[in-house]
């Protein structure tokens, strides 16, 4: 754990218990798909921008406190104070409601694979049942033993996610959740930043 906190604490800087991640900007509009014709509160964020800001929070315990702190020039101040954190919230809970929504497909497709899967895997032991009553030979134990192994095998799918395809979701829903309410600060950017500051 120390070890961790050591890295961390070599990437980024803590002021009063709340880790900063840190962004140095020339331009607001950085932040920003270039590419998307949305008001500031409803556009997309560039790419890498918003690459760099999930990276960032995923070094992260969930419960850990974070601020983002964007660094800008004294004539992009007042713009970012006024439109940066509503159109980062904003987007950030529109992400977190989309992963929201993929959770919820995933566990009715989890539901539906497994009433398949039992309905299968019923008809196959059934079968199986029914066949063994034909005899004991080779090729009957051969048709006994292929039904129940695909009667089983069946219930693969549901078993995949249920156990291990939802909570790549779930926890990305919760980074997303993290950072729709995370606090954000603009600072003076005492010199110019070169374009690809956050990557």
């Amino acid at each position: 754990m120390s070890k961790l906190v050591n890295k961390l604490q070599s990437y980024y800087r803590e002021e009063e218990g709340t880790y900063l991640i840190e962004i140095k900007l020339n331009q607001l509009q950085q932040v920003f798909n270039s590419l998307d014709p949305s008001p500031f509160l409803d556009r997309d964020l560039d790419d890498n921008a918003e690459n760099y800001i999930i990276n960032s929070v995923d070094e992260f315990h969930l419960n850990t406190p974070l601020k983002l702190v964007f660094y800008l020039p004294s004539n992009e101040q007042n713009t970012a104070r006024h439109l940066l954190p509503s159109a980062l919230h904003n987007y950030f809970d529109y992400r977190q409601q989309g992963e929201q929504r993929k959770l919820r497909t995933i566990w009715r497709q989890g539901r539906i694979s497994l009433l398949i899967g039992l309905s299968f895997l019923f008809v196959c032991l059934s079968l199986s049942e029914l066949i063994s009553r034909f005899g004991t030979d080779t090729f009957i134990h051969f048709l006994e033993e292929g039904l129940l192994i695909s009667g089983w095998v069946a219930l693969w799918r549901p078993l995949e996610i249920f156990l291990y395809e939802w909570w790549p979701v779930s926890y990305q829903q919760k980074i997303f959740a993290k950072l729709a309410y995370i606090p954000i600060e603009i600072r003076l950017l005492e010199e110019p930043s070169t374009p690809d500051s956050f990557r």
